[in-house]
């Protein structure tokens, strides 16, 4: 089995199996209506939610319907186009930008995920963006929505540095876009269609993983399931809680970049996409991610000081090495 250098990696390795399903876990609905004048209300339950499950869904949260839908359209744009022309566009290695497909693979399985992603991190997209013939006007539609992803992101994480002890815009100033060094990341997904399956077995749509990030924000098609939460708490019970697909609802997770930045308070949880069942659903999943995640000249270290100081270039490119398959050899960098 490989050896991880980050703890958060090697908690990994040891969730590949199917586990059971439950449905008994909440997960919080929270709304950010009239967030001025209801934030202490709103921060309180933010926090509730992330010491708890590490997942809540948003509503109210100030992203128009028809700007989702419109960022839905630019997914299937892209992911229409022949293999041939996306493949102009793959993802370097170390960095989370450009294209991939079938290249992922979690410590958690071994397995490679049965997805294609693209990925959109605006200081890496060098030769990386489909041509205007190709696609019209994709790269300013998609970096709008980015932008109305950053806006909700930095207002959720604004709640958290409160709670924290930092400044309240210590996190926006730590996900600051306009220095080049800025590494939040906008995905586009497309998980393949299956015939659907009676049992799991050890192929995933996505194994069971944390997300690296701060804090991500996710967004699902009503309909399209398949998405798991296993509390770490109740980790060794190896019971998943199915998280609804609902329209217009954002759906966050905690990820370790924030957990280690806030000394273990806050939860990064494994979650993985299992294949659907032969009652359900079995065409293609498409969700788009965005991923707050700090700039890189960021040091990470929590008020208690928990962990030893790690710039946010370090942590991110080794979670990034470990999750995708190295090209030569065609397994997973250490």
């Amino acid at each position: 089995m490989t050896t991880y250098q980050l703890k958060e990696l090697q908690r990994e390795t040891s969730f590949g199996g199917a586990g059971e399903d439950t449905d008994d876990r909440e997960i919080r609905i929270i709304d950010l209506s009239d967030f001025d004048h209801r934030r202490e209300e709103i921060t309180e339950q933010l926090w509730l939610a992330a010491t708890e499950t590490g997942f809540f869904q948003l509503t109210n949260h100030g992203i128009p319907s028809e700007e989702i839908e419109a960022a839905f359209a630019e997914s299937d744009r892209f992911f229409d186009l022949p293999e041939s022309t996306k493949g102009q566009y793959p993802r370097p290695k170390g960095v989370n930008a450009g294209w991939e497909s079938r290249s992922q693979i979690r410590p958690s399985t071994g397995t490679k995920d049965q997805k294609e992603s693209y990925q959109i991190t605006q200081y890496h997209m060098d030769n990386l963006w489909p041509r205007e013939d190709e696609l019209p006007n994709f790269q300013a539609n998609t970096l709008r929505f980015e932008r109305l992803c950053w806006e909700v992101g930095m207002k959720v994480l604004s709640c958290f540095a409160d709670k924290l002890g930092f400044d309240r815009d210590f996190f926006t100033k730590a996900h600051d876009p306009l220095q080049e060094d800025y590494q939040s990341t906008l995905r586009l997904l497309h998980y393949f269609p299956t015939e659907g399956v009676t049992e799991q077995g050890n192929i995933w749509r996505a194994g069971a993983h944390t997300d690296f990030d701060c804090l991500t924000l996710l967004f699902q098609h009503e309909g399209h399931g398949g998405l798991q939460v296993c509390p770490g708490a109740e980790a060794d019970t190896k019971r998943w809680t199915n998280i609804p697909p609902l329209p217009n609802v954002i759906t966050c997770n905690i990820g370790d970049m924030l957990m280690r930045w806030s000394d273990d308070k806050l939860i990064s949880n494994l979650h993985r996409v299992r294949q659907p069942k032969i009652d359900e659903y079995c065409g293609s999943r498409h969700s788009v991610a965005f991923f707050c995640q700090a700039n890189k000249k960021q040091i990470i270290q929590g008020p208690e000081k928990y962990y030893e100081p790690i710039s946010a270039a370090n942590f991110l490119s080794q979670r990034i090495q470990a999750n995708f398959v190295d090209k030569e050899t065609g397994t997973p960098s250490a």
